[in-house]
């Protein structure tokens, strides 16, 4: 009777510290869980941010192109294109350039 006994509380015990090891088990595995899904939230919404302010930008550019088609001056515009993009220079104009920035 006494071996018994004793034999259904070292099972209770064993199932005691079973049960508990899979509870720490599955409180680490959702607190890495966690902390996983909370760094991709950080990446994907400075992911977001920077697309954002893309889309901002390109939006002024249409903005500015969808002007100049309206106002039909392709001749100032074909200028400023050449000028900005292709650096090109009236005949008589100098360009003076810093070199000291690298």
């Amino acid at each position: 009777m006494a071996s018994s006994r004793l034999k259904r509380i070292k099972k209770k015990g064993v199932f005691t510290i079973v049960s508990a090891l899979v509870i720490i088990a599955v409180i680490i595995g959702c607190l890495v869980s966690f902390i996983i899904t909370q760094s991709n939230l950080s990446e994907m919404q400075s992911e977001l941010k920077s697309i954002q302010e893309k889309t901002e930008e390109i939006e002024a550019e249409n903005v500015e192109l969808q002007r100049i088609l309206e106002d039909d001056d392709m001749n100032a515009y074909m200028e400023k294109l050449a000028i900005e993009e292709m650096n090109y220079a009236y005949p008589n104009e100098r360009r003076y350039y810093d070199i000291s920035r690298n």
